[in-house]
């Protein structure tokens, strides 16, 4: 998780496509096509390892978009596959069955 945010700190999207797992993982994010973003911090709220090959994690992600604070909040599926973690999806703690959200801040409709 924390790699993740780290990759998207810095615009690493081969990094955080690689680490997406491969059932839902979109083509390209277009990190480098938005608008410049200013990673304030992460807060790992809580994780919870479900077996060897499931976990969840929950967390904050504060950023800036043209000096307006943003916060995603996100609860994140992750799986163990040959040795690696790989996310799943995740959802918004506040609307847990309705959205998946991506950490790039857009949601879909499930």
């Amino acid at each position: 998780m924390c790699s993740r945010y780290t990759a998207y700190t810095l615009r690493r999207e081969d990094y955080v496509l690689s680490t997406w797992h491969p059932a839902n993982r979109p083509a390209v994010l277009g990190l480098a096509d938005e608008p410049p973003t200013q990673w304030i911090g992460l807060e790992v709220k809580r994780h919870v390892l479900q077996d060897a090959t499931h976990a969840i994690v929950e967390f904050v992600a504060r950023y800036k978009i043209n000096g307006r604070a943003h916060r995603l909040h996100e609860i994140s599926r992750f799986v163990q596959e040959n040795g690696h973690w790989f996310y799943v999806e995740g959802a918004r703690p506040e609307n847990p069955e309705g959205k998946i959200a991506h950490p790039n801040g857009e949601s879909e409709t499930k």
